[in-house]
């Protein structure tokens, strides 16, 4: 009776020995296909962040070709209807770009009056955070006045409950302009 036992726990131990490698095998597989995904998670992560240095290269060569801001030109300027330059206004959910056009007529005669009114060369352009590079990139180099300098001010029509999710993005927007080489005028002046 006990070798009937015994022979039975010996059987149970083979059989027990026989799938033990198969489970370590698995297991194997398992983590080696684990390390294969984070290898390849890693490289991705690598060729995006290389994308974005590339990008953000190439966005600050476009934009080298515009002076450096002459702030003697701006310091006076209080108003914000009278800032010649790209003015950005924060709010909670998008970006407003104000950028006014120079005047095509070269000539000085009836500038300002109501043939040729600078309120008619102004425009407004309602923009995604992620787009601000892109849109300053592309406004002509008469749209900068003072050189590379750019306004930026929380809007006024943010509700007060948005304010710290306006700040936030006012100084995402901030750093963006800083890390694309344009000089930051906040307004009101903090």
């Amino acid at each position: 009776m006990i070798w009937r036992s015994n022979a039975a726990v010996c059987a149970a131990l083979a059989l027990l020995m026989g799938l033990f490698p198969i489970a370590c095998h698995k297991e194997e597989q398992a983590v080696v296909g684990v390390a294969k995904n984070a290898v390849s998670a890693e490289q991705k992560a690598q060729a995006a962040a290389q994308a974005s240095a590339q990008k953000s290269d190439q966005q600050r060569a476009a934009l080298a070709a515009i002076p450096l801001p002459t702030k003697s030109m701006y310091v006076d300027v209080h108003e914000p209807g009278a800032w010649a330059n790209p003015f950005v206004s924060v709010g909670a959910e998008s970006l407003t770009l104000r950028v006014t056009m120079t005047d095509p007529n070269p000539s000085s005669m009836g500038k300002g009056t109501l043939l040729r009114p600078e309120a008619a060369r102004r425009q407004e352009l309602q923009l995604r955070p992620a787009d601000l590079a892109e849109a300053l990139i592309a406004l002509p180099a008469g749209a900068w006045r003072y050189g590379r300098v750019v306004a930026v001010a929380e809007s006024p029509l943010a509700s007060p409950k948005d304010r710290p999710k306006v700040r936030r993005n006012v100084e995402a927007a901030i750093q963006k302009l800083n890390d694309l080489g344009i000089v930051v005028e906040e307004w009101p002046a903090r």
